[in-house]
């Protein structure tokens, strides 16, 4: 019996990816990669074929050509024009025998021209795409007859993909669609908690120092900190400039602030409480939060831009020494301000702060840190050869193997790496490129580690590239953050997204404005019991049943 299902996708926060779509939903989804439903046309592996267990190199002795589509990558236009010029996708070619022709839409559309693309009839052979941005997600792409089914293939001629969803629970839940549907050979983060706590709150170390402070780990202690920030003059310039907490890329709402509300036990969006699904901003911890930052935003220790800085006016407010704390990442919160202060300021420092503890004693992150499966990932469409299926899917499988998986991460030894047992460390051409590349385009043109791709993304690669202390401590603290507040990527079916559509809509426009106009003081911290029950009147607890079921199927896989 055929039931029409759709998906959504959605993560730790507020940032819900609604996908309407149709699917079948009659199978059970066993754990492997069997069949569990109906096989699409074309996609059965040969009766009677021994399933390879290596993947022979070269792939085929009778070279072609795979058409491949994929949004391309402003890091790696910075040298080539496309992935086919990229060392690693050469040196594939060179191995395999077969040689990928890639297509690119003008960078920053690539949603529009996916959504012309997926409507024609002559479709390139593989598409790499984020199928969470996809119109009805993957099942309605497979249900048209868009892109296949793998399950077969990849238990056929995928055995590094394959062993890898074998071995790791996770990885199983995670790559298939509720019936048990694998459609795409992913981006992979095996090592998920390293590689995911590369972002986190930021603060002026050196501040710390002079000011003779500890990084705070109590929303108290952070209080303490951010207040000696603006009284203290720790940029020695003697004015009161000091912005304790910043952002960039204002949201138009004080929103950013959420990163502290882990510290009261609640995220801003949907979270896990007592093992149940629950929403944040209607628990009572919510209030606490607000609370406590509009205090903060009284007295000065909130930048009053934040909800309007864009990355220039950011940029500006780091470098010139006016920014105290902030929320950002290893590389471009971090190593980017390193090199930038480095000769200017040789006393400038930056350190990773976990959230702080909140009264149990953990330290929550506000996001999921234990997601092994990206959205993104390489699926075969409908227009491929079918006889060429096999060589395809090989070809795909390679960069999960420990070879291919050398040559992605890290490009070409002795050009772009080199190796010293388990050490991994890149060569001057990436990290001093004579043709004054920044590192990570440079590393762009040999590998897709720096980038996004169709690959296991090895944490070495990660190691390699934390070159100052700062970042390496930051990764440490940032792994210590719980991730039992945060929700596993969770699916809805179409009746389900179709209601949370239209109570979210609503209630984030709500929350988003009442949470700012609290904290910014043009409403009472007692407004905060008249939100929690407009919001209650405008069905989320109807939504949080719909995602509470949706988590009971994700763990029941």
């Amino acid at each position: 019996m055929k039931k029409k299902a759709g998906l959504i996708l959605v993560s730790s926060m507020l940032l819900i990816s609604i996908l309407s779509a149709c699917s079948q939903n009659n199978g059970s989804n066993t754990g492997n990669t069997g069949n569990t439903g109906n096989t699409p046309a074309g996609t059965e592996a040969p009766k009677g074929e021994e399933a390879i267990s290596v993947i022979p190199l070269p792939i085929t002795d009778e070279s072609f050509t795979i058409e491949y589509w994929r949004a391309n990558d402003g890091k790696l236009t910075a040298s080539l024009q496309n992935f086919g010029e990229m060392a690693s996708y050469k040196k594939k070619e060179e191995l395999t025998g077969i040689k990928a022709n890639f297509t690119h839409p003008p960078l920053g559309q690539q949603k529009d021209q996916f959504n012309l693309l997926i409507a024609t009839k002559d479709l390139p052979d593989v598409i790499y795409y984020n199928w969470a941005d996809a119109v009805g997600g993957p099942e309605k792409m497979i249900e048209d007859g868009r892109i296949i089914r793998l399950n077969e293939l990849i238990d056929q001629y995928a055995p590094n993909l394959k062993k890898i969803i074998e071995s790791d629970p996770d990885v199983k839940k995670q790559i298939a669609l509720d019936d048990g549907t694998i459609y795409m050979f992913p981006l992979l983060k095996l090592d998920a908690v390293k590689l995911n706590a590369t972002s986190g709150l930021v603060m002026r170390k050196d501040w710390l120092d002079k000011l003779s402070l500890k990084s705070p780990t109590t929303i108290d202690e952070w209080y303490t900190v951010l207040k000696a920030f603006k009284e203290k003059d720790p940029n020695g310039n003697g004015k009161a400039d000091e912005l304790p907490f910043t952002g960039n890329w204002g949201p138009g709402n004080l929103t950013k602030l959420h990163d502290f509300s882990p510290a009261f036990g609640v995220i801003g969006g949907f979270q896990m409480q007592d093992g149940k699904v629950a929403y944040g901003p209607i628990q009572p911890g919510y209030k606490d939060f607000l609370a406590e930052m509009a205090k903060w935003y009284q007295e000065g220790l909130v930048d009053p831009e934040i909800m309007t800085n864009d990355g220039k006016a950011f940029d500006y407010k780091v470098t010139n020494n006016l920014a105290g704390s902030y929320q950002g990442g290893v590389f471009s919160g971090m190593g980017k301000f390193f090199n930038l202060m480095r000769d200017t300021d040789p006393n400038f420092n930056l350190t990773g702060v976990a959230s702080p503890l909140a009264t149990d004693g953990k330290s929550y992150a506000a996001f999921n840190l234990n997601n092994k499966v990206l959205t993104y990932g390489e699926a075969i469409t409908s227009s491929a050869d079918k006889d060429k299926l096999k060589y395809i899917v090989q070809w795909m499988d390679y960069n999960y193997s420990p070879e291919g998986s050398d040559l992605f991460n890290f490009g070409i030894e002795g050009e772009s790496y080199t190796k010293e047992g388990d050490t991994y460390k890149f060569t001057d051409t990436v990290t001093k490129n004579p043709n004054g590349l920044t590192y990570d385009q440079a590393l762009a043109s040999y590998a897709l580690s720096i980038m996004d791709g169709p690959i296991n993304q090895d944490s070495k690669y990660l190691d390699a590239l934390l070159f100052d202390q700062g970042q390496k401590d930051a990764n440490t603290e940032w792994m210590k953050q719980s991730s039992d507040l945060t929700l596993p990527p969770l699916r809805l079916t179409i009746d389900e997204a179709s209601q949370v559509t239209s109570i979210m809509s609503q209630v984030n426009t709500y929350l988003n404005e009442t949470m700012t106009a609290i904290i910014n003081g043009s409403k009472p911290v007692s407004e905060y019991d008249k939100m929690a029950e407009t919001i209650k009147g405008m069905g989320i607890e109807e939504a949080v049943k719909l995602h509470q079921a949706a988590y009971e199927r994700y763990m029941s896989k």
